[in-house]
Protein backbone atom coordinates (compact mmCIF):
# COMPACT_ATOMS: atom_id res chain seq x y z
CA UNK A 1 0.00 0.00 0.00
CA UNK A 2 1.30 3.05 -1.12
CA UNK A 3 -0.14 6.74 -0.60
CA UNK A 4 1.42 9.90 -1.71
CA UNK A 5 0.27 12.46 1.34
CA UNK A 6 2.81 15.49 1.27
CA UNK A 7 4.83 16.94 -0.79
CA UNK A 8 8.02 15.95 1.64
CA UNK A 9 7.47 14.25 4.93
CA UNK A 10 10.46 14.55 7.48
CA UNK A 11 8.80 12.46 9.87
CA UNK A 12 5.88 9.59 10.55
CA UNK A 13 4.61 7.48 13.65
CA UNK A 14 1.26 5.24 14.04
CA UNK A 15 -1.09 5.00 16.95
CA UNK A 16 -1.25 1.60 18.49
CA UNK A 17 -3.84 -0.38 16.12
CA UNK A 18 -2.25 1.40 12.40
CA UNK A 19 -5.40 3.43 12.10
CA UNK A 20 -3.75 6.56 12.20
CA UNK A 21 -0.52 8.07 11.28
CA UNK A 22 0.98 11.33 12.43
CA UNK A 23 3.05 12.85 9.69
CA UNK A 24 4.96 16.34 9.12
CA UNK A 25 5.08 17.78 5.79
CA UNK A 26 8.29 19.04 6.27
CA UNK A 27 6.75 22.25 7.81
CA UNK A 28 6.14 23.39 11.69
CA UNK A 29 2.69 21.07 11.44
CA UNK A 30 1.73 17.76 12.08
CA UNK A 31 -0.87 15.70 10.13
CA UNK A 32 -3.26 13.02 11.63
CA UNK A 33 -4.60 11.00 8.84
CA UNK A 34 -7.07 8.24 9.45
CA UNK A 35 -7.41 4.94 7.69
CA UNK A 36 -10.65 5.12 5.35
CA UNK A 37 -10.73 2.08 3.15
CA UNK A 38 -7.68 1.00 1.22
CA UNK A 39 -6.22 5.01 1.71
CA UNK A 40 -6.04 7.44 4.42
CA UNK A 41 -7.77 11.00 5.00
CA UNK A 42 -7.05 13.88 7.03
CA UNK A 43 -8.49 14.12 9.94
CA UNK A 44 -6.47 16.55 12.30
CA UNK A 45 -4.01 19.30 12.25
CA UNK A 46 -1.70 20.06 14.68
CA UNK A 47 -0.09 23.06 14.38
CA UNK A 48 1.14 24.79 17.86
CA UNK A 49 5.26 24.67 16.96
CA UNK A 50 6.73 27.25 14.94
CA UNK A 51 9.24 25.52 12.93
CA UNK A 52 9.98 22.39 10.77
CA UNK A 53 8.72 19.41 13.40
CA UNK A 54 12.03 17.10 13.46
CA UNK A 55 10.56 14.02 15.64
CA UNK A 56 7.11 12.34 16.26
CA UNK A 57 6.30 9.66 18.39
CA UNK A 58 3.32 8.00 19.30
CA UNK A 59 2.55 6.00 22.93
CA UNK A 60 0.30 2.96 21.99
CA UNK A 61 -0.43 2.52 25.46
CA UNK A 62 -1.38 6.14 26.57
CA UNK A 63 -2.35 7.04 23.39
CA UNK A 64 -0.13 10.27 23.44
CA UNK A 65 2.26 12.20 21.35
CA UNK A 66 5.09 13.58 21.79
CA UNK A 67 6.51 16.12 19.10
CA UNK A 68 9.80 18.09 18.98
CA UNK A 69 10.87 20.78 16.11
CA UNK A 70 13.83 23.41 14.97
CA UNK A 71 11.88 25.73 17.24
CA UNK A 72 13.76 24.14 20.60
CA UNK A 73 10.71 22.94 21.73
CA UNK A 74 8.76 19.42 22.43
CA UNK A 75 4.73 19.23 22.88
CA UNK A 76 3.04 16.48 24.95
CA UNK A 77 -0.23 15.65 23.01
CA UNK A 78 -3.22 14.46 24.60
CA UNK A 79 -7.11 13.42 23.00
CA UNK A 80 -9.70 15.38 24.86
CA UNK A 81 -12.74 16.39 23.67
CA UNK A 82 -11.91 15.14 20.44
CA UNK A 83 -9.20 17.83 20.02
CA UNK A 84 -5.28 17.06 20.43
CA UNK A 85 -4.49 19.68 23.77
CA UNK A 86 -0.79 20.01 23.41
CA UNK A 87 1.27 20.69 26.93
CA UNK A 88 4.55 22.61 26.11
CA UNK A 89 8.03 20.65 27.52
CA UNK A 90 10.96 22.82 28.64
CA UNK A 91 13.71 21.28 27.19
CA UNK A 92 16.38 23.97 28.29
CA UNK A 93 18.20 23.72 25.31
CA UNK A 94 19.55 26.37 22.59
CA UNK A 95 19.65 24.73 19.28
CA UNK A 96 17.04 22.89 17.22
CA UNK A 97 15.58 19.53 18.54
CA UNK A 98 16.44 16.51 16.47
CA UNK A 99 14.54 13.82 17.31
CA UNK A 100 11.92 12.09 20.06
CA UNK A 101 11.64 8.84 21.70
CA UNK A 102 8.60 7.60 24.37
CA UNK A 103 10.58 5.01 27.07
CA UNK A 104 9.01 1.95 26.72
CA UNK A 105 7.34 2.42 30.00
CA UNK A 106 5.88 5.76 28.19
CA UNK A 107 6.71 7.85 32.05
CA UNK A 108 9.58 9.82 30.30
CA UNK A 109 11.14 10.34 26.99
CA UNK A 110 14.23 11.74 25.16
CA UNK A 111 14.50 14.70 22.87
CA UNK A 112 17.94 14.79 20.90
CA UNK A 113 19.14 18.40 19.91
CA UNK A 114 21.93 20.47 17.58
CA UNK A 115 23.00 21.64 21.44
CA UNK A 116 25.20 18.29 22.02
CA UNK A 117 23.15 16.82 24.76
CA UNK A 118 19.85 15.04 25.03
CA UNK A 119 16.98 16.33 27.24
CA UNK A 120 15.35 13.39 29.04
CA UNK A 121 12.01 14.72 30.24
CA UNK A 122 9.31 13.13 32.66
CA UNK A 123 6.15 14.10 34.23
CA UNK A 124 6.39 15.85 38.05
CA UNK A 125 3.30 15.59 39.64
CA UNK A 126 3.74 18.19 42.08
CA UNK A 127 4.19 20.81 39.35
CA UNK A 128 2.02 19.27 37.37
CA UNK A 129 4.15 19.92 34.85
CA UNK A 130 7.04 18.23 32.11
CA UNK A 131 11.14 18.52 33.46
CA UNK A 132 14.04 17.82 31.88
CA UNK A 133 17.20 16.27 32.94
CA UNK A 134 20.38 16.76 30.79
CA UNK A 135 22.95 14.18 29.10
CA UNK A 136 25.78 15.75 27.88
CA UNK A 137 29.24 14.31 26.55
CA UNK A 138 28.88 14.78 22.94
CA UNK A 139 30.81 17.13 20.80
CA UNK A 140 28.80 17.85 17.91
CA UNK A 141 24.56 17.50 17.04
CA UNK A 142 22.78 14.28 18.42
CA UNK A 143 20.95 12.68 15.41
CA UNK A 144 18.86 10.05 17.14
CA UNK A 145 17.99 8.59 20.34
CA UNK A 146 16.73 5.06 21.06
CA UNK A 147 15.52 3.21 24.17
CA UNK A 148 16.92 -0.05 25.46
CA UNK A 149 13.70 -2.33 26.64
CA UNK A 150 14.50 -2.30 30.16
CA UNK A 151 13.64 1.50 29.92
CA UNK A 152 17.03 2.87 31.81
CA UNK A 153 19.61 2.70 28.91
CA UNK A 154 19.47 5.44 26.20
CA UNK A 155 21.21 5.25 22.96
CA UNK A 156 22.44 8.30 20.75
CA UNK A 157 24.06 8.87 17.56
CA UNK A 158 26.04 12.12 16.69
CA UNK A 159 27.37 13.49 13.79
CA UNK A 160 30.96 13.66 15.65
CA UNK A 161 31.06 10.01 14.65
CA UNK A 162 30.08 8.16 17.65
CA UNK A 163 27.11 6.18 18.74
CA UNK A 164 27.15 6.48 22.77
CA UNK A 165 25.18 4.51 25.83
CA UNK A 166 23.94 6.43 28.49
CA UNK A 167 21.67 5.46 31.67
CA UNK A 168 18.57 7.61 31.74
CA UNK A 169 17.60 5.78 34.46
CA UNK A 170 15.88 8.70 37.24
CA UNK A 171 15.60 6.88 40.23
CA UNK A 172 13.37 7.71 42.72
CA UNK A 173 9.31 8.52 41.70
CA UNK A 174 9.85 8.07 38.07
CA UNK A 175 11.74 4.64 37.88
CA UNK A 176 11.40 2.77 41.19
CA UNK A 177 13.13 -0.58 40.29
CA UNK A 178 16.67 -0.34 39.00
CA UNK A 179 16.93 -3.34 36.15
CA UNK A 180 20.05 -5.08 35.90
CA UNK A 181 22.23 -4.22 32.84
CA UNK A 182 25.14 -5.68 31.08
CA UNK A 183 27.22 -3.24 32.71
CA UNK A 184 25.69 -3.50 36.10
CA UNK A 185 22.99 -2.21 38.10
CA UNK A 186 24.79 1.14 39.43
CA UNK A 187 23.04 3.23 36.95
CA UNK A 188 23.66 6.49 37.71
CA UNK A 189 21.96 9.17 35.76
CA UNK A 190 23.69 10.55 32.63
CA UNK A 191 26.78 7.94 33.17
CA UNK A 192 28.17 7.00 29.73
CA UNK A 193 28.83 3.05 29.79
CA UNK A 194 29.74 2.61 26.33
CA UNK A 195 31.22 4.94 23.00
CA UNK A 196 31.97 3.32 20.04
CA UNK A 197 33.61 4.73 17.32
CA UNK A 198 34.10 2.32 14.35
CA UNK A 199 32.06 4.69 11.81
CA UNK A 200 33.93 7.36 9.71
CA UNK A 201 31.03 9.18 9.26
CA UNK A 202 28.37 11.37 11.39
CA UNK A 203 25.77 8.72 12.54
CA UNK A 204 22.31 8.93 11.09
CA UNK A 205 20.54 6.36 13.01
CA UNK A 206 20.46 3.92 16.18
CA UNK A 207 18.19 0.93 17.38
CA UNK A 208 17.92 -1.56 19.61
CA UNK A 209 17.30 -4.90 18.60
CA UNK A 210 14.30 -6.25 20.81
CA UNK A 211 16.42 -8.42 22.95
CA UNK A 212 18.10 -5.38 23.96
CA UNK A 213 21.59 -7.30 23.60
CA UNK A 214 22.66 -6.13 20.11
CA UNK A 215 22.52 -2.05 18.99
CA UNK A 216 22.73 -1.25 15.54
CA UNK A 217 23.64 1.80 14.02
CA UNK A 218 24.01 3.46 10.18
CA UNK A 219 27.08 5.76 9.40
CA UNK A 220 27.11 8.73 6.22
CA UNK A 221 30.08 6.67 5.10
CA UNK A 222 27.28 3.82 3.71
CA UNK A 223 28.31 1.31 6.91
CA UNK A 224 25.85 -0.84 9.29
CA UNK A 225 27.56 -1.33 12.53
CA UNK A 226 26.21 -3.70 14.87
CA UNK A 227 27.31 -3.98 18.96
CA UNK A 228 26.87 -7.37 20.58
CA UNK A 229 26.65 -5.63 24.62
CA UNK A 230 25.69 -8.28 26.89
CA UNK A 231 29.15 -9.06 28.23
CA UNK A 232 29.18 -5.41 28.97
CA UNK A 233 32.09 -4.81 26.77
CA UNK A 234 30.87 -4.09 23.08
CA UNK A 235 31.96 -6.35 20.64
CA UNK A 236 30.99 -4.79 16.94
CA UNK A 237 30.88 -6.05 13.66
CA UNK A 238 31.08 -3.79 10.79
CA UNK A 239 28.76 -4.37 7.26
CA UNK A 240 30.38 -1.93 4.10
CA UNK A 241 28.04 -1.01 1.78
CA UNK A 242 28.77 -0.49 -2.01
CA UNK A 243 25.97 2.36 -2.16
CA UNK A 244 24.60 5.11 -1.42
CA UNK A 245 24.40 6.09 2.45
CA UNK A 246 21.43 5.19 5.18
CA UNK A 247 18.80 7.70 7.02
CA UNK A 248 17.45 5.06 9.38
CA UNK A 249 16.71 1.30 10.50
CA UNK A 250 14.37 -0.75 11.48
CA UNK A 251 15.43 -4.23 13.09
CA UNK A 252 12.71 -6.98 11.61
CA UNK A 253 13.76 -9.36 14.53
CA UNK A 254 17.35 -9.93 16.12
CA UNK A 255 18.73 -11.58 13.01
CA UNK A 256 17.30 -9.08 10.50
CA UNK A 257 17.91 -5.57 9.60
CA UNK A 258 16.00 -3.05 6.85
CA UNK A 259 17.92 -0.14 6.46
CA UNK A 260 16.47 3.00 4.31
CA UNK A 261 18.08 6.14 2.89
CA UNK A 262 19.31 7.80 0.08
CA UNK A 263 18.77 4.73 -2.72
CA UNK A 264 15.66 4.81 -2.14
CA UNK A 265 15.45 1.39 -1.91
CA UNK A 266 14.67 -0.62 1.28
CA UNK A 267 17.97 -2.77 2.05
CA UNK A 268 17.94 -6.00 4.32
CA UNK A 269 20.93 -7.53 6.36
CA UNK A 270 21.12 -10.53 7.78
CA UNK A 271 23.14 -12.69 10.47
CA UNK A 272 24.55 -15.66 9.13
CA UNK A 273 27.47 -17.86 10.13
CA UNK A 274 29.84 -15.73 8.62
CA UNK A 275 28.46 -12.63 10.62
CA UNK A 276 26.20 -9.65 9.39
CA UNK A 277 26.08 -9.86 5.46
CA UNK A 278 24.02 -7.78 2.67
CA UNK A 279 20.88 -9.50 1.14
CA UNK A 280 19.13 -7.90 -0.64
CA UNK A 281 17.34 -4.67 -1.96
CA UNK A 282 13.19 -5.17 -1.11
CA UNK A 283 11.85 -3.16 -4.02
CA UNK A 284 10.61 -5.43 -6.02
CA UNK A 285 11.03 -2.66 -9.68
CA UNK A 286 15.08 -2.32 -8.85
CA UNK A 287 17.43 -3.79 -7.09
CA UNK A 288 15.66 -7.06 -5.69
CA UNK A 289 14.21 -7.58 -9.01
CA UNK A 290 18.10 -8.52 -10.26
CA UNK A 291 17.66 -5.20 -12.70
CA UNK A 292 19.95 -2.79 -13.00
CA UNK A 293 18.34 0.84 -12.03
CA UNK A 294 19.20 3.86 -14.20
CA UNK A 295 22.03 5.79 -13.91
CA UNK A 296 20.51 9.18 -12.94
CA UNK A 297 23.53 11.04 -11.66
CA UNK A 298 25.49 9.80 -14.97
CA UNK A 299 22.81 10.40 -16.85
CA UNK A 300 22.23 13.94 -15.99
CA UNK A 301 26.02 14.76 -16.48
CA UNK A 302 26.24 13.95 -20.09
CA UNK A 303 22.80 16.12 -20.59
CA UNK A 304 24.62 19.08 -19.11
CA UNK A 305 27.61 18.29 -20.81
CA UNK A 306 25.67 17.95 -24.26
CA UNK A 307 23.98 21.45 -23.52
CA UNK A 308 20.45 19.34 -23.27
CA UNK A 309 17.58 20.15 -20.92
CA UNK A 310 17.57 18.01 -18.02
CA UNK A 311 14.24 16.51 -17.05
CA UNK A 312 12.92 14.41 -13.95
CA UNK A 313 14.65 11.24 -14.64
CA UNK A 314 11.73 8.26 -13.22
CA UNK A 315 13.30 5.50 -11.00
CA UNK A 316 12.25 1.96 -11.01
CA UNK A 317 11.85 2.09 -7.62
CA UNK A 318 8.41 3.03 -5.62
CA UNK A 319 9.91 5.72 -3.28
CA UNK A 320 11.53 8.41 -6.22
CA UNK A 321 13.60 10.40 -3.69
CA UNK A 322 15.40 9.56 0.00
CA UNK A 323 13.75 7.50 2.22
CA UNK A 324 14.49 9.45 5.83
CA UNK A 325 12.35 7.68 8.29
CA UNK A 326 11.26 3.63 8.83
CA UNK A 327 8.91 2.45 11.09
CA UNK A 328 6.91 -0.56 12.56
CA UNK A 329 3.71 -0.68 11.54
CA UNK A 330 2.24 -4.12 12.92
CA UNK A 331 3.92 -6.16 14.66
CA UNK A 332 3.79 -10.62 15.39
CA UNK A 333 5.06 -10.81 18.61
CA UNK A 334 8.92 -8.76 18.95
CA UNK A 335 8.84 -9.39 15.58
CA UNK A 336 7.93 -7.08 13.03
CA UNK A 337 5.03 -8.48 10.09
CA UNK A 338 4.58 -5.17 8.15
CA UNK A 339 6.65 -1.38 8.15
CA UNK A 340 6.37 1.96 6.56
CA UNK A 341 8.49 4.23 5.27
CA UNK A 342 7.99 8.03 4.31
CA UNK A 343 10.52 10.52 2.80
CA UNK A 344 11.53 13.40 0.56
CA UNK A 345 9.12 12.38 -1.78
CA UNK A 346 5.94 12.74 0.38
CA UNK A 347 4.97 9.44 0.01
CA UNK A 348 4.02 6.87 2.82
CA UNK A 349 4.54 2.98 1.29
CA UNK A 350 3.75 -0.18 3.57
CA UNK A 351 5.21 -2.93 3.30
CA UNK A 352 5.61 -6.89 4.23
CA UNK A 353 8.43 -8.26 6.34
CA UNK A 354 7.82 -11.23 4.59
Amino acid sequence: MSQRLAGCITCHAWNADGSQVAVCPNNNEIHIYKKTGTGYTLDHKLTEHDQVVTGIDWAPKTNRIVSCSQDRNAYVWTFQNNKWQPVLVILRINRAATDVKWSPEENKFAVASGAKCVSVCYFEEDNNWWVSKHIKKHKSTVTKVDWHPNNALLATSSSDFKCRIFSAHIKGSVDKNTPDTPFGNKIPFGELFAEIDSSLGWIKSVKWAPSGKLLAFVGHDSTLSVADISSGNPQVEVVKHRELPFMDLLWLNDTSIVCVGYDCNPTLFQRGNGGWQFVKKLDAGGGASGQKGPNVRGDWANKVDRGETVTETKLQTRHQNCITCIRAYKKNGPSVAQYSTTGVDGQLIIWDAK
